[in-house]
């Protein structure tokens, strides 16, 4: 038996006024998701435990079959992994994304926050931003590591643990009452807009019409994690395949291998086929039981507040991902068991994470039951089938268990 996880990144949303009440899930054309659903179990589960941030790191460390609540130390550390930061006991990182904030403002504090992502900015720029980072900032006690795209860190020796905002909760607000309390931290991030904002490739950003990287956010703070290994837990060998440092960095931590897909990137226009294809290599000629596929565009739209691209994301990855890994391994004559979920909920309207249930999809190609007709939130809560903690659905799905 081989299984897949397929996690849609922030797919879950609200009944949305302009689709007539359907959320983007129920208003995408998933022809392959709803082809499964009607032999699959569905419901709803809650992935972020109660009183928990509901983030990606907490969710996916739920889904992956790690209790939040044991094993989370902060969402920096687990990237930290991924980029191979070296970090000791005693050791803090912080987040560090690249933003855009408003300019003509005289005084920082007054500045609102426009994008969290600086648009998607590439991996290639934000190097070269990091380094000037790097020396316009430089202080004993903290270093920089570049990332993915605006996603990159700030490590500090023997420090501790503050807490900080994420930038995605605060979009299109002004961002004095949200700095850090922390004076070094708060200093840093005000000089990183004097560094950034009229560095060349910001100016080149503004003549192509593309949001500038004008500044440091500084957020996620935490500490060395410990995950047990998944292979030792699980008794099958994983793999990972994601562009997200944080997922990279969970299979580091439950030493799980990374399998990189050359084109994908965490945004709209990722290599979804790529990353189908490397799913069903792993399965079917690499000896993996167990792959990850986690895709993040959902959740980069829904803080863009996009309803169509956030549609557009869920239509892709039921054409490019879950069609053809579902194909891939039934042409190969392998047994399987998919789980198609998100992490989270990130609604268009409030454009950024909730902590609500999400619905699931569980699909065993040996085990046909009565399913539904399609694989949206309405379904999956018509069922009544809910699962209370998120991080007993990979044992659930190892279990061979299905119910309709």
């Amino acid at each position: 038996m081989k299984y897949i996880v397929i996690l849609c990144d922030g797919m879950a949303d609200e009944p949305i006024e302009s689709l007539s009440g359907k959320t983007p899930l129920e208003a995408a054309k998933t022809l392959n998701m709803d082809r499964l659903a009607k032999t699959s179990e569905i419901g709803m589960v809650q992935t972020v435990p109660k009183g928990m941030a509901p983030g990606s790191d907490t969710a996916n460390l739920s889904v992956i079959g790690y209790d939040p609540k044991v094993y989370y130390s902060g969402r920096s550390p687990l990237e930290a992994l991924s980029i191979g930061a070296q970090m000791d006991d005693g050791d803090v990182s912080f987040r560090c994304n690249l933003v855009t904030l408003t300019e003509e403002e005289d005084c920082y504090e007054e500045r609102t926050i426009l994008d969290h992502s600086s648009g998607e900015i590439s991996t290639e720029d934000a190097a070269v931003l990091v380094e000037a980072l790097r020396e316009g900032l430089a202080k004993e006690g903290y270093q920089f590591y570049v990332g993915t795209s605006y996603r990159h860190l700030l490590i500090q020796k023997n420090g501790h643990v503050t807490e900080l905002t994420p930038p995605h909760d605060i979009l299109t607000k002004k961002i004095g009452e949200y700095l850090p309390e922390d004076e070094v931290l708060r200093e840093m991030m005000v000089k990183s807009f004097d560094i950034l904002k009229d560095h060349p490739i910001n100016v080149k950003r503004r003549k192509e019409g593309k949001n500038p990287a004008n500044s440091a956010w500084f957020w996620g703070a935490g500490t060395r994690p410990a995950l047990t290994s998944f292979m030792e837990k699980n008794g099958v060998r994983g793999a990972m395949i994601s562009a997200v440092d944080l997922l990279k960095g969970i299979a580091v931590g439950a030493q799980m291998d990374n399998i990189t897909v050359e084109g994908a990137n965490g945004g709209l226009h990722t290599n979804y086929r790529g990353k189908a294809e490397a799913a069903v290599k792993a399965l079917t000629a690499d000896g993996y039981d167990f792959v990850y596929v986690h895709i993040e565009a959902p959740d980069e739209m829904g803080h863009q507040g996009s309803v169509k691209d956030k549609i557009k994301a869920i239509e892709l990855i039921d054409e490019f991902v879950i069609g053809p890994v579902a194909d891939g391994l039934e042409q190969a004559g392998e047994d399987y068991r998919i789980l198609i979920l998100p992490d989270h909920p990130t609604p268009v309207r409030v454009r950024t994470h909730t902590g609500d249930p999400v619905p699931y999809l569980l699909y065993d190609s040996t085990n046909a039951v009565e399913g539904q007709e399609e694989y949206s939130e309405r379904t999956a809560k018509e069922t009544g089938i809910f699962r209370a903690k998120g991080d007993q659905l990979m044992d659930y799905l190892l279990s061979g268990e299905i119910q309709s």
